[in-house]
């Protein structure tokens, strides 16, 4: 069997990358926000969460956080101590940033107007 560009023999396993530096998040806003865990509880968020929508129990500037997730690799999390105060890396969503389930809270386009309440949910939910 011969590997994608034909040079040589496939090895289980094996990854084939290009000789060009990768750039994460390329073209996309990055923000820092201040995080704190006012909770008792320790929080996780996952990689790919709207952070905007994440417990309440954390406190940061959710306005600023609409539209972003964490700046991470896929498929990992960041864990919020209670009482903690801690900056995060967040990325703006890509694609057709469309928002769905989660909290509720938007529950559409991100780029809808916020104040319209057909592109935003109810976010008076408290820890769900």
């Amino acid at each position: 069997m011969q590997t994608a560009q034909g040079s040589g023999r496939v090895r289980p396993g094996e990854t084939i990358v290009g000789d060009e530096p990768v750039e994460l998040f390329a073209g996309r806003d990055v923000i820092e926000v201040l995080v704190a865990n006012t909770g008792d509880r320790p929080i996780q968020v996952g990689s790919h969460f709207h952070f905007f929508e994440t417990n309440a129990a954390l406190d940061f500037d959710r306005q600023a956080a609409r539209g972003f997730r964490l700046a991470i690799p896929a498929g990992t999390s960041v864990r919020f101590e209670p009482g903690i105060e801690r900056t995060v890396s967040l990325v703006a969503f890509g694609g057709d940033r469309i928002i769905r389930g989660l909290r509720g809270m938007v529950a559409g386009p991100l780029d809808a107007d916020p104040s319209d309440s057909a592109g935003q949910g109810d976010d008076s939910r408290g820890d769900s």
